[in-house]
């Protein structure tokens, strides 16, 4: 009613935390039932949260790494030393991928780039595709998406910035919420590929900000 400032604070942090929490929810209701083993394609600052997000969540007891920049493996070892979980780092995306029930790709490339490619993603794994979005920007190869259903924050601005933007604008998609809410189903079946496709969505870090408040 005055105007006065109720919260001032920097997003750095809040951003990482919100990101995590998202992808463990969708991972909650979308990855493979028993889920024990998470890998993680780029170790930047985002890699830990996720890793421990899915370990409170989910009970992730393993954690496959790998990176472009061994120095950012390395990094996260570090950060993730004495979590209980059990690390895991791989000199490839392909070693790194082996046996997994969950897959984050949390990268930074833009230019259309491929971290996944399709014979790389096998029946009834769980994919979240968060990696820093934009017009332009990709990681996995379309023919994942074809086998894949895919679930998104808010469809307008995944199609513009998330992995279904390089597919056909009647694509289908399911939001997540509807999942949630159990208006929609999630995964169906042990062999189901499911895809958490993230950009960032704006209530989520107004949920965080009023959390915190």
């Amino acid at each position: 009613s005055t105007g006065y400032t109720v919260l001032l604070t920097e997003m750095t942090l809040l951003t990482a935390l919100r990101t995590a929490a998202t992808s463990a929810m969708a991972a909650r209701h979308l990855a493979p039932a028993n889920s024990r083993r998470l890998t993680l394609i780029g170790n930047g600052a985002q890699a830990e949260f996720q890793a421990l997000a899915m370990k409170a969540v989910l009970g992730i007891e393993e954690v496959r790494l790998y990176d472009i920049d061994p120095r950012a493996t390395e990094k996260t070892l570090r950060n993730l030393a004495g979590t209980g979980l059990r690390l895991v780092p791989c000199t490839s995306a392909q070693a790194a991928i082996e046996g997994a029930d969950i897959i984050t790709t949390c990268t930074a490339d833009k230019q259309y780039a491929t971290i996944l490619t399709d014979n790389m993603v096998g029946a009834g794994v769980h994919l979240n595709a968060i990696g820093g979005d934009c017009p332009g920007k990709t990681e996995l190869h379309r023919d994942i998406l074809l086998r894949s259903d895919t679930f998104v924050e808010y469809p307008p601005q995944t199609r513009i910035e998330g992995e279904i933007q390089q597919m056909d604008p009647d694509y289908p998609v399911t939001e997540l919420w509807q999942v949630v809410s159990g208006r929609a189903k999630g995964r169906s079946s042990d062999r189901q590929i499911t895809l958490f496709d993230s950009v960032g969505f704006a209530i989520e870090d107004f949920s965080a900000l009023r959390y915190v408040r």
